[in-house]
């Protein structure tokens, strides 16, 4: 009986032609949808910046492919630079969409970093694209969002109260280190001689010296910060009693409204003018670029951050939020979802950890991107307030938000009052 045969398999045999990228995979495969909307992509404000440069020099990678490379990365999952420069080498969509090139982390990164107002502008033209493609339907569209972190650790946070304790321990080791050099350098000067020197301070001193600057300038940002948002507070309590003040129907409350919103007036631009003296950095927006409201520290009535109100030392914008039952140092990212093709519609982030506040600003900027209304929104119970449906409904968009939160298996009554399942309900 004859032996099986084995189809041809030789590692090593050379191509006569170098083959064809488009032959490395199949042709409906998404790398290649990519390639296409790169093709439609407008990228002349990142070619304007390297048009600015020098023309001597290393040539720098096509904008279009780094841009691909970036984009593709994060639609499968893959952030981080190192891994997708390996990724250029072993895996091949990524080598068909680079075309051979194998940019280095650093490029890839540097190349992040000085282009994000360009990548936030492509993330609409790629959604413009998906649109004109029919991808985007616009029908019941989701708001949902996730904690991310940060590249801090929540250990490097410290609240307002350790950083006063911390303050004044330092200074007292570095006025007890300066009291036990002076005391050396009296007595080497006594044993030795003044032509030797005795007079440097410890190596430890100027450690402990940076690390107090840095909690004093730490602390000062903090108050700062909490000065401005209790001047917010104030102002817009203010701004309520002046309403009350021309629209109340008792005259006696008109009065003590008027009375009020001047005393707070005065009060929010008393805590502007003190925050504007403090040295800590610049004020702070309370707002997001998309509306959606900042954390603010909490404080006391005079504006000072209360005991636990709390910075991070690498990433001061961070905050600690909870995901999934444990705490991370990050950010609250949204998204807005068009069900049809799961397409994003918009995007947001913001260092406030409540979903809360966010829902009617995600809508205006999915609406903006799309120069179109959604039918429907559809949220969790995170997203419930009063207001919140209001402020969607002027463009004509139904909200449909969970008011409260429901254990899961929990059984609900129908209009009729059968009980039913209430898992569509839940949070």
């Amino acid at each position: 009986m004859p032996e099986k045969q084995y189809r041809d398999w030789n590692p090593d045999q050379p191509f006569l032609l170098p083959p064809s990228l488009q032959e490395w995979l199949p042709e409906d495969h998404p790398v290649y949808l990519m390639l296409d909307i790169l093709e439609e992509l407008d990228v002349s404000a990142i070619d304007r910046k390297y048009q600015e440069k020098d023309a001597r020099g290393t040539r720098p990678y096509a904008p279009k492919m780094m841009v691909g490379l970036l984009l593709y990365g994060y639609s499968v999952g893959i952030r981080s630079s190192r891994k997708l420069e390996k990724a250029t080498y072993e895996d091949i969509p990524f080598r068909v969409l680079t075309a051979g090139n194998h940019p280095d982390h650093s490029r890839i990164s540097e190349f992040r970093r000085k282009h994000l107002d360009e990548l936030e502008d492509l993330f609409l033209q790629v959604f413009q694209i998906c649109q004109r493609m029919g991808l985007v339907e616009l029908g019941n569209v989701a708001l949902d969002g996730t904690k991310v972190q940060a590249s801090a650790s929540k250990h490097k946070a410290m609240s307002y109260e350790r950083m006063l304790e911390e303050e004044e321990r330092l200074k007292e080791e570095i006025q007890e280190m300066l009291a036990e050099a002076e005391a050396t350098d009296s007595e080497e000067d006594e044993r030795f001689g003044r032509k030797n020197r005795g007079d440097e301070l410890p190596e430890e001193l100027g450690r402990k010296e940076e690390r107090l600057q840095t909690i004093q300038q730490t602390k000062a940002d903090l108050e700062k910060e909490a000065k401005q948002g209790r001047a917010e507070e104030v102002q817009a309590k203010a701004e309520r009693a002046s309403g009350r003040a021309e629209t109340h129907e008792s005259k006696k409350e008109r009065k003590r409204s008027e009375t009020l919103a001047e005393k707070w007036d005065e009060e929010a631009a008393r805590l502007r003018q003190e925050a504007d003296e403090q040295s800590g950095e610049n004020a702070r927006e309370a707002e997001t670029p998309e509306g959606m409201p900042k954390h603010r520290p909490k404080t006391e009535t005079d504006g000072t951050p209360k005991p636990k109100a709390q910075r991070n030392f690498t990433d001061p914008d961070s905050r600690i939020m909870e995901k999934g039952g444990e705490f991370l140092q990050g950010y609250n990212c949204q998204l807005l979802v068009d069900e049809a093709h799961q397409i994003i519609v918009a995007q947001g982030v913001t260092n406030n950890a409540p979903d809360n506040g966010n829902f009617g600003p995600m809508v205006e900027k999915g609406t903006d991107n799309a120069e179109a209304s959604p039918e429907a929104v559809l949220a969790d119970s995170g997203y419930w307030n009063e207001d919140a449906p209001a402020e969607v409904n002027r463009r004509g968009t139904e909200a449909y938000i969970a008011t409260g939160r429901q254990p899961h298996g929990k059984k609900t009554p129908t209009r009729s009052g059968t009980p039913t399942d209430a898992a569509t309900a839940q949070d």
